[in-house]
């Protein structure tokens, strides 16, 4: 898995690439949302339009990264969730955890309009 991490539309936006699959790719994407946590950016999308495949383990990396984010006073929403992955987030019941929306810029619009 890659991922870039880029500031848009008032949040922090992180793309996904290839497989996720948890692990050392896990452990670092937990850094740098602490790193983006301690400058007070605490609203993040996940853009998941790039991700071929994603596991359990993947699955728990973005349980973590939302909680993170969400004790830290913040949150953290989906974006472009490919119909693969959100079969995964139905099987696991997980849809009704996560905020997910078609696109970044909707994501992003949420923050403001405080859903």
């Amino acid at each position: 898995m890659n991922y870039n991490v880029d500031e848009r539309y008032n949040c922090v936006v992180i793309t996904l690439k290839g497989n996720v699959m948890g692990g050392p790719d896990g452990s670092k994407l937990h850094d740098s949302l602490h790193e983006l946590q301690e400058a007070g950016k605490t609203n993040v999308v996940v853009d998941l339009g790039k991700v071929k495949f994603m596991n359990s383990s993947g699955l728990g990396m973005l349980i973590s990264a939302m909680t993170s984010t969400r004790n830290a006073g913040g949150d953290l929403r989906l974006a472009n969730v490919a119909d693969r992955i959100q079969s995964l987030l139905v099987i696991t019941k997980l849809i009704t955890v996560f905020k997910h929306f078609d696109s970044v810029e909707a994501a992003a619009k949420s923050f403001e309009e405080g859903e």
